[in-house]
């Protein structure tokens, strides 16, 4: 076993449910690789760090990682690490989630949390479907594909999540796949150093639904879509619209600087304190605060 491989291991709850409860060749466990690789790289203590989910197949990562870790309630994922990185400002929160997590129940949180810039890092895994719950189309599943809820093809527009994310106020917004794995750990250790709110699209595949549904073929051949059809930023520059439309954009797509909710908050707080004279304190009076 090499230093890389040592590594990771100690990041594991090596007595928690393995073999993992992920189908064989799925996509989530590159990212898991992936965020480990780069909080190794960055030299993190494991307490440093805290790891958020909602419900979902993406929602069994915090079972096996050992960092401090919450498993929510589905789709209220950013909410919480709202709350705890409120409480806890020194700890680096990491919020992992699907695409149906994050942007179908959770999408009211998706958008306010990017709009208030709250300093977290969301990564969310887009396979493009629910995977765990039977095969339902999901926010990003694509125009005419099949999924359960659309035997005869999905004729809902998929939201673009980076795209989302920026509109919303996002400081950091990078896209890759899980085929380009050393990539995707880059943007995640980016996304972490950010101070602000941070979120990388790491694109996946599920083959067991999505896959067998549209007959894309294995978990390999899945991985090999995701090669053929991805290009870097500079490469889509050069292509029209129309040709971009059918391709994967991976790359920084926003990287902004600004103050982050939980620094202004500390100012209301300081701002707050300074109008209290002496030993004085704000009291509720009949007609309000006195």
């Amino acid at each position: 076993m090499n230093n890389i491989e040592q590594n990771a291991y100690s990041y594991l709850r090596t007595t928690k449910k393995f073999p993992n409860i992920w189908c064989s060749g799925c996509s989530i466990g590159i990212v898991m690789g992936a965020l480990i690789r780069a909080i190794d790289r960055m030299g993190l203590d494991k307490n440093e760090v805290a790891l958020v989910s909602g419900i979902g197949c993406t929602g069994r990562m915090p079972v096996y990682l050992d960092f401090n870790t919450m498993h929510t309630t589905h789709g209220r994922a950013l909410a919480f690490a709202t709350g705890l990185k409120l409480a806890k400002p020194e700890l680096k929160v990491i919020v992992i989630m699907g695409d149906g997590d994050a942007l179908a129940i959770g999408g009211n949180h998706f958008i306010h949390a990017a709009r208030r810039n709250i300093d977290l890092t969301a990564i969310v895994l887009n396979n493009e479907i629910y995977g765990m719950t039977g095969g339902q189309y999901s926010p990003t599943t694509p125009l005419e594909m099949r999924a359960t809820t659309a035997p005869y093809g999905h004729i809902e527009p998929p939201f673009p999540i980076c795209e989302l994310a920026i509109a919303a106020g996002a400081t950091y917004v990078a896209r890759s796949t899980v085929y380009h794995a050393v990539e995707l750990d880059k943007y995640i250790e980016q996304a972490i150093r950010k101070v602000g709110f941070s979120l990388v699209e790491a694109v996946g595949y599920c083959h067991t639904t999505f896959g067998r549904l549209n007959k894309m073929g294995s978990a390999v051949e899945m991985m090999r879509h995701l090669k053929n059809v991805s290009i870097s930023l500079s490469a889509a520059e050069k292509l029209t619209p129309e040709e971009r439309s059918s391709k994967i954009v991976r790359g920084v797509l926003r990287d902004i600087e600004k103050p982050d909710y939980s620094t202004l908050y500390e100012q209301v707080i300081e701002r707050a304190k300074a109008s209290v004279t002496g030993k004085e304190f704000l009291r509720a009076g009949p007609g309000g605060l006195e």
